[in-house]
């Protein structure tokens, strides 16, 4: 039988160290940020859309999306936000059903779906347990500046775009705090495929 793990948590708490751990414990990822890109490249489901939508302004010169001036419209206004995602969403979880299927007719025995908005869109749903990689407000703010070069104000509606990491923690099965180094990080993930391999 195939168990899925839902994993998420906020934008710059550390999901992509995760999904390195379990890529070298041999876990298939399905990562859910990489459908979402691929959807929408030029003649794929959402682009057409996306630009019905947005209109030609929010397109570059060879008419793929501008992403960036797109991502500073919707993490500034919840409205648009809402939008895209509705464009977005289903598309991106047909295809993680799709994937997890794949796994399951294989008898894969854990499959990890990373999912930055896993339970505002439902997500769980499709998964045996959920896993939330957390971090303090200040340590993620910190860490979100310096990663993607952002001001304090671009990085907060960046963080508020997303639910609280507080309510995630509350709806998780696992929670990992990630304010220590990379190792500790992975024995707390260790710790919870163990307790996988248990139910």
């Amino acid at each position: 039988m195939t168990k899925v793990l839902g994993l998420t948590g906020g934008i710059a708490t550390g999901k992509s160290t995760a999904d390195e751990f379990f890529k070298k414990q041999n876990i298939p990822i399905i990562d859910s940020d990489k459908i979402a890109h691929d959807i929408l490249n030029i003649g794929k489901p959402a682009y057409k859309e996306v630009k019905s939508i947005f209109g030609s302004e929010y397109l570059n010169a060879d008419q793929t999306i501008n992403r960036k001036k797109l991502g500073h419209l919707v993490f500034s206004d919840p409205k648009e936000l809402k939008k895209l995602n509705d464009i977005t969403h289903p598309l991106i979880y047909q295809e993680i059903q799709e994937k997890i299927q794949v796994e399951k007719s294989k008898n894969t025995p854990l499959v990890i779906v990373d999912a930055p908005v896993l339970f505002e869109s439902n997500g769980q749903n499709y998964c045996d347990a959920t896993l939330v990689i957390t971090l303090p407000l200040d340590v993620q703010l910190k860490r979100l500046m310096a990663r993607n070069n952002l001001t304090k104000a671009e990085a907060m509606n960046r963080i508020n775009s997303q639910m609280p990491l507080i309510q995630k923690e509350k709806l998780a099965t696992y929670v990992v705090d990630n304010t220590g180094t990379i190792k500790e990080l992975e024995n707390k993930l260790e710790k919870v495929l163990i307790k996988m391999c248990e139910v």
